[in-house]
């Protein structure tokens, strides 16, 4: 089970990167002020998500979708953490119009099956900028995961689920994107619904199964890294176990 676990993720990856190209672009660097102010308006501060609400508000919220789409990243004229901070605002943000699109549904997983020949809601292909289409493991793994050597960005992307991190109801920006990111993890390390810390025992997202090669060069073991964060301590030899992931949709 594990073998077919690791060679799905890698075809999964090996498949997100092909076609994905450096788009050449002489934009600058985007306000991500709408996003913000929708954000701190319709998530609360467990990241729970009120749909409804960016419906509403489609009216602001395709500006700012429509702001992303004509502004790609370059190496000219953007900094990396202003780029990582795009990228993870655009998953985020279109997670949301994905959402809203198919709204209501239990669980981001049900989108798949309303749609021909489409096996997963992360293969759909509907997020358009300067020109190139993407789906979100484009964007994942594609170029977040293959360009940015940052292993806190999974407690930063939401695929809408509960199981998921919390949709952080602040912008990720440029300018504080370090703290933002170590505020996350903290988070999400000392939430009980997303694991459960003992000095004996961890049982953790599955997030840290699924990716932990993306967290092996920075920490030696999960007990190292879950110990930068949480608040209860494990001992360096605590038994691992993953809890169930629910991909009930994180909705309020």
């Amino acid at each position: 089970m594990l073998k077919y676990i690791s060679l799905s993720l890698s075809l999964l990856i090996f498949s997100a990167c092909i076609g994905i190209d450096d788009i050449t672009s002489d934009s600058s660097p985007i306000s991500h002020d709408i996003w913000d102010a929708l954000l701190q308006k319709h998530v609360d501060n467990t990241g729970l998500v009120n749909y409804r609400g960016f419906i509403r508000d489609s009216l602001e919220f395709n500006s700012y979708l429509n702001l992303l789409s004509k502004n790609h990243p370059n190496k000219e004229n953007w900094s990396e953490d202003e780029e990582l901070a795009y990228w993870i605002n655009t998953y985020n943000a279109f997670t949301v119009k994905l959402i809203i699109d198919y709204y209501p549904v239990k669980s981001i997983k049900d989108i798949a099956g309303s749609i021909p020949f489409i096996n997963s809601p992360w293969d759909l292909k509907f997020i358009e900028i300067e020109g190139e289409t993407y789906d979100l493991n484009n964007i994942e793994h594609g170029i977040i995961r293959e360009k940015f050597s940052e292993p806190r960005i999974h407690f930063a992307l939401v695929c809408a689920a509960v199981s998921c991190p919390r949709l952080r109801n602040k912008a990720f920006t440029a300018e504080r994107l370090d703290q933002q990111l170590e505020e996350e993890a903290k988070y999400f390390f000392n939430n009980p619904a997303k694991n459960k810390i003992s000095a004996d025992k961890l049982e953790l997202s599955k997030l840290l199964s699924w990716y932990w090669g993306d967290f092996k060069d920075v920490a030696s073991s999960r007990a190292e890294y879950v110990n930068r964060y949480s608040k209860v301590k494990a001992n360096p030899d605590a038994k691992v176990d993953y809890l169930e992931y629910s991909w009930e949709l994180n909705e309020k």
